[in-house]
């Protein structure tokens, strides 16, 4: 009885001495309540200097008749909004008409995109000879700049001495084509340039992509009597929706901010009929100094984007929930 006593007063001691000491303990591990904080404070300084501060500014200068040699700004309210959505106005016609050919681009360029690159990954992704030499070939585009590129595609479809129409004069039953002066034909060498220029990067997120996947999955299928398409289908995609949907998201949003191709292959013509959104806001900003007017459009347009990216995101998601069940 004694000895039992005394366990039962050493084990209630050491119990004791446990909860005391788990504040020490759990005060060691988690250390100061400050510390999460102070790993996020360079991001979160960085994003209220250079997003929130300019988002928000931009507002303030949307809601002012702003003018860089007045000490003070007018307070306008919405009128450059309503502008924007008011038939009838400059900025209505040509922020909707620009809007519309960077929706055209980017309804044409995005698909493409995203079908050729898994196309070349797939095609590369054999063991055929020059597999390395032929995917440098096609990333290396990327590293270009937008000038270099434009000015490129620019002189390949000169209307006269570009070498597209000295190819198409060479055959009988084709004629030199004025690409960079005729309406709808001068997207072409943007639109053909922008893919050249861009497809080598989602051709190596895809590739990476594909050799993630392991090799048991083909195995099983071929035992099971899967063919080509069925294996594509079943496999293939279904693990590929991750990387399918970073690239159609990022494709997209690249894809709306369209402004140097246009700028150097057309300079937004002929009749403003290949000018991008931002080169429009440019235009107003630093061309007609509009910087209100600017501003309101700059934010109108963000909004748009962050729907139109919004309603992708979800669509691809739902997508890929029903690919992994």
């Amino acid at each position: 009885m004694v000895e039992s006593s005394r366990q039962q007063r050493r084990s209630a001691a050491a119990s004791t001495r446990r909860l005391a000491m788990r504040p020490r303990l759990r005060r060691r591990a988690d250390g100061h309540a400050l510390e999460p904080y102070l790993y996020l404070l360079p991001h979160a300084a960085l994003f209220l200097i250079f997003i929130a501060y300019p988002v928000g500014f931009g507002v303030y200068v949307s809601l002012h008749r702003w003018n860089i040699l007045s000490d003070t700004q007018r307070f306008v309210g919405l009128e450059f909004y309503q502008r924007l959505v008011t038939p009838g106005t400059p900025q209505f016609e040509f922020f909707w008409k620009t809007f519309g050919n960077t929706t055209l681009f980017t309804a044409i360029v995005v698909p493409t995109l995203i079908v050729s690159a898994l196309g070349l990954a797939l095609l590369l992704h054999r063991p055929i000879p020059g597999r390395a030499f032929f995917r440098a070939v096609f990333f290396l585009p990327t590293i270009l700049s937008v000038s270099v590129m434009g000015l490129l595609w620019r002189w390949m479809f000169e209307n006269r001495t570009g070498l597209v129409n000295v190819m198409l004069d060479l055959f009988p039953f084709t004629q030199a084509m004025p690409f960079l002066t005729t309406v709808g034909l001068a997207w072409v060498p943007i639109i053909v340039g922008t893919i050249w220029w861009t497809v080598g990067f989602n051709m190596i997120l895809y590739s990476a992509a594909l050799a993630s996947i392991p090799s048991a999955y083909y195995e099983a299928a071929e035992i099971d009597g899967a063919g080509t398409w069925a294996k594509f289908r079943f496999i293939t995609w279904p693990q590929l929706n991750p990387v399918t949907l970073f690239a159609a998201v990022t494709t997209t949003i690249g894809s709306f901010q369209l402004f140097g191709q246009s700028h150097v292959i057309t300079a937004g013509g002929p009749l403003r009929s290949t000018q991008s959104v931002m080169m429009y806001i440019t235009e107003e900003a630093f061309t007609r100094f509009q910087f209100s007017s600017a501003a309101a459009m700059s934010l109108l347009f963000g909004l748009l984007l962050l729907i139109v990216t919004g309603f992708q995101f979800r669509l691809t998601v739902r997508d890929l929930g029903r690919g992994r069940a």
